[in-house]
């Protein structure tokens, strides 16, 4: 009986064997497809580990870009110096991956196409966008975009200032200074529902914004919204040492 079932072992054994490299078969353009369908973090980035031919294409450039302050070969694809470069460089759906360390310039950066935009560190404040004093904004955004894992830090004026599409916040720090003038300052401002400002063909049903487990500091109030908008499903929680916030900026 012992002998029989390890028979049977040994002719399934190659079936499984074989059946696990059937992926590998795949040429590029198909594998890095498959792969662009994956969340970027934590599964493409896992991905990226398997092997050297998996690191290759789940780093390709097709997949995401790279900001990296200290790059010095600007010939190197798909790696920018600055956000706004690499913004302006991005297609429509490519997921833009900031590097951890330093503070990355962002002032009235306007973004009209989809995007994501990922910090590279482990935690939100080891990836930080300044924005420098007298700018509206850090990011002003007129498209359906992501934010995660990033820290936005602006003196006056807003973090992130929202224009229409459906923006999403997760696990993100947005922190105004403080000095004698914070009441003129706000993390978040949406004026999506603003029908003077923005015609009907670009504002849509869809227009919003959702925060997830992000931290909100400083500012005359953490969310200032304009026509129509309101904020929806609030949830707070309290730490020890900091606040995070749950919310949705919607339509009435």
């Amino acid at each position: 009986m012992e002998e029989e079932v390890k028979r049977k072992w040994k002719q399934k054994k190659p079936a499984s064997s074989s059946n696990s490299s059937l992926i590998n078969t795949l040429d590029d353009g198909c594998l890095m497809h498959i792969f662009s369908f994956l969340s970027p973090i934590p599964d493409r980035y896992n991905t990226a580990l398997v092997c050297h031919r998996w690191h290759y294409l789940a780093c390709h450039p097709r997949l995401w870009l790279r900001v990296d302050r200290a790059v010095k070969d600007l010939s190197e694809p798909g790696v920018y110096p600055s956000i706004e470069m690499a913004v302006s460089a991005a297609r429509p759906g490519d997921t833009i991956l900031i590097s951890a360390g330093g503070n990355h310039v962002a002032s009235n950066i306007q973004i009209n196409k989809p995007l994501c935009l990922i910090g590279g560190g482990e935690l939100p404040d080891q990836t930080t966008l300044l924005c420098s004093r007298g700018s509206d904004s850090a990011l002003e955004f007129l498209s359906t975009c992501k934010l995660a894992n990033l820290t936005v830090k602006t003196e006056l004026g807003c973090c992130l200032l929202h224009r229409s599409g459906r923006l999403t916040i997760d696990g993100c720090i947005l922190q105004c200074e403080s000095n004698p003038l914070d009441y003129l300052s706000c993390p978040i401002v949406s004026t999506a529902g603003e029908n003077e400002i923005f015609s009907s063909s670009v504002k849509t049903d869809g227009d919003g914004v959702h925060v997830s487990q992000t931290r909100i500091e400083g500012g005359a109030k953490a969310v200032l919204t304009k026509g129509d908008l309101a904020l929806h499903r609030v949830r707070v929680i309290y730490s020890r040492a900091y606040v995070y916030f749950w919310f949705d900026v919607e339509h009435k």
